[in-house]
């Protein structure tokens, strides 16, 4: 009998990944939180966001138990609505154009969202 091992690899695995997220992202398919702010509200995948976020993985480990039923909403307060959308863009696409007037607002609120890729200590 063999015990050769195989390794099976997708060459375009993180691109297609990539790509699915953001049409998930764009038709709001398999959302499970709805993150609010202003009034307005944007729906999102937990999963993307823990990943991207060490808040928002923190967040969603503490209110793990008892399960959720339905999807969970986040009252962002003290956020801006732009800069949160701007944010969960950057998280599902990698990269965001901001004006400059935007720039430092937008950056703190990375900042407290801890947001990996656009705060400085995101670990």
């Amino acid at each position: 009998m063999s015990h050769h091992q195989f390794c099976l690899k997708w060459n375009n695995h993180s691109s297609n990944l990539l790509k699915v997220f953001g049409r998930l992202f764009s038709n709001e398919s398999f959302t499970d939180v709805t993150l609010a702010a202003e009034g307005r509200s944007i729906r999102a995948h937990k999963m993307v966001l823990s990943a991207c976020s060490t808040y928002f993985e923190q967040l969603f480990l503490e209110h793990a138990e008892p399960p959720v039923t339905g999807p969970m909403i986040v009252i962002m307060r003290e956020t801006s609505f732009d800069d949160l959308a701007i944010i969960v863009e950057f998280m599902y696409k990698g990269e965001i154009n901001v004006s400059q007037d935007q720039l430092g607002s937008l950056l703190r609120t990375a900042e407290s969202l801890r947001v990996k890729g656009l705060a400085q200590a995101s670990s």
